[in-house]
C-alpha cells in the first residue's frame, strides 16, 4: 500500500475513548486455514520453500498464508541432527509429507524423512535377538563402543559385554574403524536401540568350531562323526570265533 491508495478493510475494533479504530486488510479475503482440510490431508506430498529455520525445526511455505513445520526429529531417520541448519537453509526448495493438520490452532506438521522408508524398521524386520552381525566400530566411549551395522544404523556394545573379566578401558578391546562380528542381545525398535555383545560372540566360538568340525571333511578323508560311527559299529560287532 501507499499513501492515497483506495483499499477495502474490515473494522476489527472501535475504542471511542482513545478515538482509535482497528482495521484489517487480510480479513477481506477468505482465511486459507478455514478451508485447508478440504485441500490437504495427512499423507499428501507437498513442495515449498524454507521460510525460516529455528532451533527446533524449519518452516516450509505450503502456499501463501500457510506455513508448515518440519520438526528436527522429522528430518532424517538415521542422521543425528543437532540443528536443522545442518540440512536445511532459508530459500531451499524442498518436498515434505503432511503428518497432521490442526486448522483451529493453525498448525501444519510436515516430515521430510517420511519421504523414504524407515531404515530402522527394515533392519529390525531382518534381524532378531541371537543373530550374528558384522559392522565397523564408529565411536568409542567410556561405557562401550558404537558399531555401525549399516549406513545410519548403529548398535551399542556395552563395556560389560566386551569380556567376561571386568574391563576398565574399552579401547583395550576395540578401536574406531575396526571391523567386528558380534551377537545381537537386545532389540528395541521404538527407541531405536540395538544391544550387541562381543563376550557372547566369544562364548559362541567353541560351539561353532565344534559344529563346523563335525560337518566338515577331516583332513580330506572322514569326519569325526564318521569315525565315531565306525567305532560304535566295531563295538557292536561280535568277536570272531
Amino acid at each position: 500500500m501507499s499513501v492515497g491508495s483506495q483499499v477495502d478493510v474490515v473494522v476489527l475494533d472501535i475504542d471511542i475513548e482513545s478515538r482509535r479504530i482497528s482495521l484489517g486488510l487480510k480479513q477481506t479475503e477468505p482465511n486459507p486455514w478455514d478451508v485447508i482440510e478440504t485441500r490437504y490431508a495427512p499423507g499428501m506430498v507437498i513442495s515449498g520453500k524454507v521460510r525460516n529455520v529455528t532451533d527446533f525445526g524449519a518452516f516450509i511455505e505450503v502456499e501463501e498464508g500457510i506455513d508448515g513445520l518440519v520438526h528436527v526429529s522429522d528430518i532424517s531417520w538415521t542422521k543425528r541432527i543437532k540443528h536443522p541448519s545442518e540440512v536445511l537453509k532459508k530459500g531451499d526448495d524442498v518436498q515434505a509429507v503432511i503428518l497432521s493438520i490442526d486448522a483451529t490452532s493453525q498448525k501444519l506438521s510436515l516430515g521430510i524423512k517420511q519421504l523414504e522408508p524407515d531404515r530402522w524398521e527394515d533392519w529390525f524386520g531382518r534381524h532378531k535377538v541371537g543373530d550374528l552381525v558384522r559392522g565397523k566400530v564408529a565411536r568409542m566411549t567410556n561405557f562401550g563402543a558404537f558399531v555401525e551395522l549399516e549406513e545410519g544404523i548403529e548398535g551399542l556394545c556395552h563395556v560389560s559385554e566386551l569380556d567376561e573379566k571386568h574391563v576398565e578401558k574399552p579401547t583395550e578391546f576395540l578401536n574406531v574403524g575396526q571391523e567386528v562380528e558380534m551377537k545381537v542381545i537386545k532389540l528395541n525398535l521404538q527407541e531405536k536401540k540395538i544391544g550387541l555383545s562381543l563376550k557372547a560372540m566369544k562364548e559362541e566360538e567353541p560351539r561353532l568350531e565344534f559344529t563346523s568340525y563335525m560337518v566338515s571333511p577331516d583332513s580330506g578323508s572322514t569326519s569325526m562323526a564318521e569315525r565315531l560311527g565306525d567305532q560304535i559299529n566295531r563295538l557292536r560287532k561280535p568277536p570272531s570265533q
